[in-house]
């Protein structure tokens, strides 16, 4: 703790200096992380005292699941990671539930959280993605799609493909589909390859684009995601709790979600997105920021909710066909909507101080979602994210705690209203 405070003072005094001069915004913007959030502060709430300050830049950098560097490692500090292309995919099944896998421990990224299929873009499979400091890096592609399908194949064995002579989904035995994953993730055979000899084809079509995400500058991993929806064939009557075999007049059979054998995931389910979200707050799953603000959106439409977050509400009785299909062209009009459309906001989470300078009551933090990401911003390419939500969430050890999808007016509120 001594040292904690060392190092905030040190940081303080520096952040103290340089706003002394009234540095632009620009000047600002260019300081290494850490020492701008103080210079922000300085800047603009330089009445606060040094113990407000140091706990903002402690609760800042902390909430985000790192600790303060020794000045010494200050110095040695590099411009931020690259973001990895990825792709990552909302597989809807006939009952208009959402697939999840959860992570392994060991997992470098994501360890132990539940997550939507997906992964790195991989130039073997899915071609050579645009230069990092081209925005085109950015945008929805047949790479990003490619990468989507191969990786939910990979994860779950549900294949994303259309059959090259009538068009329906492709059937693919179990026993050839399990051989194929290991094939395509040991990078033995091009997945598009691969596809061919089982007389299919990508259906890169049928991926509905619902955001991208880009990862903040001060996590050493980041990624610039590609998020999809991808609606399996509704059947004529199917439960909230049943499975695609129930249905007898069913032309394809949707093979069950399994996982990769342990490799990256230990468990592969479909559930409606409000049991995802519930199980969620109550602390049984881990749930990161973009998966459970997409599940909240997706929740709004399929599962006839009494309040927007009243993921308990949510009925188990049978729907007919025509009312599931009903619910999948509601949330496909809502994507289409808004400034930008959902299918082009591209989110860059960051850390907000609420408007009176507090830490807010109950111990979380607010994250925009409005800003699009460095790489972006500075390319003037004028993607925007979402403006008028936001996420509240307590980062813990293991993993994102209580979050909940807010107004952004509520969130900047430092008493908690939840």
């Amino acid at each position: 703790m001594t040292t904690l405070f060392l190092i905030s003072r040190t940081m303080l005094t520096t952040a103290k200096s340089i706003a002394s001069t009234r540095p632009t915004i620009t000047r600002v913007l260019q300081l290494p992380p850490a020492i701008r959030t103080f210079a922000t502060y300085s800047c603009f709430r330089n009445q606060q005292d040094d113990k407000l300050l140091q706990e903002a830049l402690r609760g800042q950098i902390e909430s985000n699941g790192f600790t303060l560097m020794a000045p010494e490692q200050q110095k040695q500090k590099k411009e931020p990671a690259v973001p990895r292309p990825s792709s990552s995919v909302l597989v809807v099944s006939p009952n208009n539930q959402v697939l999840l896998l959860q992570r392994v421990k060991q997992s470098s990224s994501f360890a132990s959280a539940h997550v939507f299929p997906g992964g790195n873009v991989s130039a073997f499979h899915d071609g050579e993605p645009s230069a990092p400091e081209t925005p085109e890096r950015h945008v929805d592609s047949e790479i990003y799609r490619m990468a989507a399908i191969r990786e939910t194949f990979e994860e779950s064995g549900i294949l994303l493909a259309r059959n090259n002579g009538f068009g329906r989904l492709i059937e693919v035995p179990e026993a050839e589909r399990e051989e194929g994953r290991k094939l395509v993730h040991g990078n033995k055979t091009p997945f598009p390859q691969w596809l061919a000899k089982k007389g299919g084809r990508a259906d890169t079509e049928g991926l509905v684009p619902f955001t991208r995400w880009v990862t903040p500058t001060n996590v050493p991993k980041r990624f610039t995601t590609q998020m999809y929806m991808y609606f399996l064939p509704t059947m004529n009557v199917t439960p909230l709790s049943g499975s695609a075999q129930d249905d007898s007049e069913a032309e394809i059979q949707i093979p069950s979600p399994t996982t990769d054998g342990g490799l990256e995931h230990t468990t592969a389910r479909f559930l409606p997105a409000s049991a995802w979200l519930r199980l969620a707050q109550e602390g049984r799953i881990i749930l990161f920021p973009p998966q459970f603000f997409l599940l909240h959106q997706v929740a709004q439409h399929f599962d006839g909710l009494s309040a927007p977050t009243a993921y308990g509400s949510i009925s188990r009785d049978p729907l007919p066909r025509e009312e599931l299909e009903a619910r999948r062209k509601r949330l496909l009009e809502f994507v289409k909507t808004g400034e930008p459309a959902w299918t082009e906001k591209c989110i860059s989470p960051s850390v907000q101080p609420p408007r009176d300078g507090k830490r807010r009551e109950d111990g979380r933090v607010v994250l925009g979602l409005n800003r699009p990401g460095p790489e972006l911003e500075a390319a003037n390419t004028g993607r925007k994210g979402v403006a008028d939500q936001c996420v509240l969430v307590d980062f813990k050890k293991e993993g994102p705690r209580r979050l909940a999808v807010i107004s952004r007016e509520e969130a900047m509120d430092a008493s908690p209203k939840l």
